[in-house]
């Protein structure tokens, strides 16, 4: 197999008119069989593999708390239902089952279509929309698995606080987190985790920041931290709320754009980690955008056109953000040429 996928649209969880709904995918899904890649049915992560990143207690408060569901668990707001414990149980083994089968050779790369999301859920907490840390769980397994180093880039609108955290104390891991800089979480600035300095990398953008500096940032940050870390496979937190017409975000990315920034790391994959590269499915809140930027994702995986080309640039001007790259570029001792 070449290219694959897990889909785990988790139906019954959902909240009334929150945006991390069912519906995200509603676009989506007529759509899979169109895109070149196998399905591979999501195999339910365990208490162990979870417990990999989250703490125990959580797992089980987690457990509990849907069994008396629906309820409101952070100020984000997050919310649970009755099979929400389930649903994120079988998300979390979602992206597992993409990064085992990557890892072993049964396929090139993966995209895990999954939600509830999970980059903001810290080691101690769910919050952010997101109940357990998928990408980080996946992460871990690979570890735990054999592999000496991962790394996670995560372009998501909003800050990858929860991968950075689960992140933090282990060597084995990069990460990276594009976002807009003074939403939700708040957390990302450029000197956030100073001891991780060349593996942990935060690029706090200014509103509609778009295609322009997007590719700027993946040739000066993106591609230099891959090449000196040196991951076995890059694991992608994709969020299709910094598309410029999200509702929530007002970043500027365009399809275009998001399709241009997928081909780069896959391009990344080939030439630093033997193509391994799985995307997981965060944010965006838009069923258009998201299927669109599906598209894109499954475009650059599997080395052809976009099925779907939106003609669709941002109405806004792409602000100047060299000062900003050459300033992390300076923090993380790189070259900004």
């Amino acid at each position: 197999m070449e290219t694959i996928y897990t889909f785990v649209p988790s139906r019954n969880h959902e909240y009334p008119d929150h945006p991390e709904r069912p519906g995200r995918l509603e676009m989506v899904e007529p759509l899979l069989d169109s895109f070149g890649a196998e399905r591979v049915d999501a195999v339910r992560a365990s208490v162990d593999e979870v417990a990999r990143v989250h703490e125990r207690g959580l797992i089980a408060g987690v457990e509990e708390v849907c069994k008396q569901g629906p309820a409101v668990i952070d100020h984000a707001p997050t919310y649970v239902t009755q099979t929400s414990y389930e649903d994120a149980m079988l998300a979390a083994g979602g992206v597992i089952t993409c990064t085992r089968a990557v890892m072993r050779g049964e396929a090139k790369n993966a995209f895990a279509i999954i939600r509830p999301p999970g980059h903001h859920a810290e080691p101690d907490r769910a919050m952010g929309f997101c109940i357990f840390n998928n990408i980080a769980i996946a992460a871990q397994d690979a570890l735990a698995s054999g592999m000496e180093r991962v790394m996670a880039i995560d372009y998501d609108a909003h800050h990858g606080n929860g991968t950075q955290a689960a992140f933090l104390h282990d060597e084995r891991a990069g990460f990276i987190s594009t976002h807009q800089w003074g939403i939700y979480p708040g957390t990302g600035w450029i000197e956030d985790a100073p001891h991780a300095k060349k593996r942990i990398a935060n690029v706090p953008l200014h509103a509609y920041a778009g295609d322009e500096t997007f590719s700027r940032i993946s040739d000066a940050i993106f591609t230099p931290m891959v090449k000196s870390f040196r991951p076995q496979m890059l694991l992608i937190s994709v969020g299709f709320d910094a598309h410029w017409n999200d509702p929530i975000t007002s970043l500027g990315l365009s399809t275009r754009g998001y399709f241009n920034i997928a081909k780069k790391l896959a391009a990344m994959a080939e030439e630093y980690c033997d193509g391994k590269i799985v995307f997981v499915l965060e944010g965006g809140y838009d069923p258009q955008n998201v299927a669109h930027g599906v598209d894109s994702v499954f475009g650059a995986l599997t080395n052809r056109p976009l099925k779907f080309e939106a003609n669709d640039p941002s109405p806004h001007k792409d602000p100047d953000h060299e000062a900003r790259i050459a300033e992390i570029c300076k923090w993380q001792g790189l070259s900004s040429s």
